[in-house]
């Protein structure tokens, strides 16, 4: 990949569900986008804008009706979800995804270090992981690297959020996808959590795609915020265009760039 290839690059992208029949509903509509590489790109939008439905497709979760999906110069387009999954990241709303509720932390990050690598018949974690497992989830800053051996499924909302932060950057992806990642959390926990998105970001110079409800998060992280509606981009800010906006200019620009229909959703709203 040279400096002047992007990142990722969306196509023309286009996606229906229940084609053919009364409730068919066209979620993606010929949308493209590049992605530069070190980009930390919040998205925001009404509700049924496209905004998962773009990190599913992104991700293989399903395949698009058209267009093509590009990262860096290899074509993810025929691609299943396995098979990006070695270059994609990803942590999603929900806390018990992403993660192995049963299985202790140290089990969980395992799993994370040695995917893509050559597999063995080894069980568990060797003392050298451990110790590697420890000094990363002690930079956290949340204790965690005393848990080790503790199910995930008996820890907090918070602290399985940050360790699935951590499992899907541990291995530097190419890309990193954030579904919502701090909506199910209280105010407190999100705030954590996000700092500790930024950081991972910074430290490991990942590019990141984040879908938000809270324009005041959307405002305060990343450099480039882009907005959707009917599945399109609407808007593409970034630098000082994005530094310098606040959330009232946020609301006329969605609804100088959308048509009368359109509305933000409550959670959007309830954010200002």
């Amino acid at each position: 990949m040279t400096t002047s290839t992007p990142v990722l690059s969306l196509k023309g992208l286009t996606k229906q569900f229940n084609k053919g029949t009364p409730n068919q509903n066209t979620v993606l509509n010929d949308l493209t986008l590049e992605v530069k590489k070190g980009d930390f790109i919040t998205i925001i939008g009404g509700n049924g804008a496209g905004k998962s439905t773009l990190l599913n497709s992104i991700a293989g979760n399903f395949m698009i009706d058209k267009g093509s999906i590009l990262l860096g110069e290899k074509d993810l387009t025929p691609l299943k979800e396995e098979k990006r999954a070695g270059s994609i990241g990803r942590v999603f709303q929900d806390p018990v995804m992403g993660t192995a509720p049963r299985m202790t932390v140290g089990e969980n990050l395992a799993i994370a270090y040695r995917r893509g690598k050559k597999r063995s018949l080894r069980k568990g974690t060797s003392d050298k992981e451990r110790e590697y497992f420890k000094q990363v989830l002690a930079e956290l800053g949340l204790g965690l690297e005393n848990r080790l051996d503790s199910e995930m499924g008996l820890l907090s909302g918070g602290q399985r959020q940050s360790i699935a932060l951590l499992m899907a950057t541990m291995n530097k992806p190419e890309l990193l996808l954030l579904d919502e990642h701090t909506a199910a959390l209280d105010p407190k926990t999100a705030k954590v959590v996000l700092e500790l998105t930024k950081r991972r970001i910074e430290q490991e110079e990942l590019t990141a795609l984040m879908i938000t409800h809270n324009m005041n998060d959307a405002l305060k992280y990343g450099n480039r915020l882009i907005m959707l509606d009917g599945g399109k981009v609407i808007v593409d800010l970034s630098g000082e265009e994005k530094k310098n906006l606040t959330v009232p200019d946020v609301l006329v620009l969605f609804q100088t760039a959308t048509d009368s229909n359109s509305q933000l959703s409550d959670e959007l709203l309830l954010s200002r």
